[in-house]
């Protein structure tokens, strides 16, 4: 009886200790991408970084706050860096937010996230409005990801806004093309509007810019001998639309543009993309990412919807009618310069 009531009590126990390991296992399991080692909630640090103020730029970082805040609540902290323009802070922001240990990296455009990819190969980024990844060396492909880098790209549909310059002002004869040459994200850009202009028989001058200081003389130049302006999403351009729009305005042609927000500040017309929902979209495999779902499984995504934007204060300045088919399918906006 005594042996039999030792196996009983060793059975017993051999019971309890593999419940309680499978529980501890099982815990570890869901519990470790959000909670601490004492058990508290997790409290994710996040530094985002622009280059510099404009519209678009904002709209971006503020979409991807706001998300992160609704899907996170108390649990995310969220450092907010701009580089005002200035380049050469870029280096130290990142290296300030290496240095406070943040869990994540979302630098916004492409001469930001080539920053942060040389500045951390252990901590995650996902990079926001990028848009050409690989040409920019943050991957190698759109469809496979390795290391610590990938993000949302926002690749707009040039030939679709040449289409629809045509289709708003069919005398355009020759496009200015104005962009500034550092960027790369406008020049691979730049490349597809040229090549598609060829293949319509239609002619382009350039004129590129290195900083804002000289946008004036340039688009003033160009505007002589041009019939519209194009413009793809170029941050540099961007911030400086209200010079932009006056050089166009007094010369009388329209400037078509890749971004909603450039038509807001004063450009004519795009098919353009809705930042605040590339903003979204970042924000939700930024949240993926740090709740533990690797790299590896994040591959590059893009926009898909897009939205023609038409500037009503410019249309009826240029004497572009307003018929009621745009009135229909185009966003319509007011300058806000």
């Amino acid at each position: 009886m005594k042996k039999k009531g030792m196996k009983l009590i060793a059975l017993v126990l051999s019971c309890i200790l593999a419940a309680f390991s499978i529980t501890a296992c099982g815990g570890s399991d869901s519990g470790s991408e959000t909670t601490t080692e004492d058990g508290s909630q997790k409290v994710y640090k996040v530094g985002i970084i622009l280059p510099m103020d404009h519209r678009s730029l904002n709209q971006i970082s503020d979409a991807i706050a706001t998300q992160l805040e609704a899907e996170l609540g108390d649990n995310v902290e969220i450092i907010v860096k701009n580089a005002n323009n200035d380049t050469s802070l870029l280096n130290s922001i990142m290296q300030e937010l290496v240095s406070e240990d943040v869990d994540i990296l979302i630098p916004i455009a492409t001469g930001t996230a080539q920053i942060a990819a040389t500045t951390t190969s252990d901590i995650p980024i996902v990079f926001s409005a990028v848009s050409s990844p690989v040409e920019a060396g943050l991957v190698t492909s759109l469809n496979e990801t390795t290391g610590n880098i990938t993000g949302v790209s926002d690749n707009i549909p040039v030939e679709d806004i040449i289409d629809l310059a045509l289709y708003l002002d069919p005398g355009i004869k020759t496009f200015g093309l104005l962009y500034t040459s550092s960027e790369v994200n406008s020049s691979v850009k730049m490349e597809k509007a040229k090549a598609y202009l060829n293949g319509l028989g239609i002619a382009y001058k350039e004129g590129t810019i290195t900083n804002t200081s000289e946008l004036q003389q340039v688009a003033s130049s160009l505007a002589s001998e041009v019939d519209a302006f194009f413009t793809n999403d170029d941050n540099t351009v961007a911030s400086a639309m209200p010079t932009y729009v006056d050089v166009a305005n007094k010369a009388g042609i329209p400037i078509f543009v890749g971004a909603d927000s450039m038509v807001i500040d004063g450009g004519t017309a795009t098919v353009g993309i809705d930042y605040t929902l590339l903003g979204k979209q970042t924000a939700d495999m930024a949240i993926r990412i740090l709740k533990g779902s690797p790299i590896s499984d994040n591959p590059v995504e893009s926009i898909s919807e897009y939205s023609k934007v038409i500037n009503t204060t410019e249309a009826e300045l240029l004497g572009i009618e307003l018929t009621d088919e745009i009135k229909n399918t185009f966003v319509l906006v007011g300058s806000e310069n």
